[in-house]
């Protein structure tokens, strides 16, 4: 079940009240990883159920918050639907190249392609942040490049953050 609540005209943001949660157990994995949510393809909300339902069995990693649901316009490519995006907050032991990997598999588990730049997607995984680190290789960048710019980052990172 669903709360849903317009922002304005172009954003809405839905609740989930089964699955939006924050778990207070305690892990043995040593970094926090905030990580980007999206997708557009299919049923996204259903689909992000699935996903946090996979993460948790996962040993590799800790789920430990999820945020609201924000669906907001596209952008670059904007001749396709709406996206819907949250926010995940993940605990692991795995390094910051070593997890980017590790959710390319789980997108392509959940049936992502990859067409073009900023192609519609069932499920798209960005690191956003990894601790306090700052990565800069030519397939990673942490802190996410554009995050303070989106409010498909923001607003489900201030409900995380509250």
């Amino acid at each position: 079940m669903y709360i849903k609540r317009k922002l304005n005209e172009s954003l809405e943001i839905f609740k989930n009240l089964r699955s939006h949660h924050k778990n207070t157990r305690d892990s043995s994995h040593r970094y926090i990883a905030t990580v980007g949510v999206g997708g557009n393809v299919g049923d996204v909300k259903r689909r992000l159920n699935r996903l946090y339902l996979y993460i948790k069995k996962d040993r590799r990693v800790t789920l430990l918050q999820t945020s609201l649901i924000l669906k907001n316009p596209p952008f670059g490519y904007i001749e396709q639907d709406d996206f819907f995006n949250s926010i995940i907050v993940i605990k692991t032991s795995m390094q910051p190249t070593l997890f980017l990997n590790y959710l390319m598999r789980v997108e392509k588990k959940f049936a992502r392609k990859r067409s073009f730049a900023n192609a519609p997607r069932t499920l798209d995984l960005d690191i956003i942040f990894f601790d306090d680190r700052v990565v800069k290789t030519s397939k990673l960048q942490i802190p996410h490049a554009k995050w303070f710019e989106r409010d498909s980052v923001l607003i489900p990172l201030a409900d995380i953050t509250k």
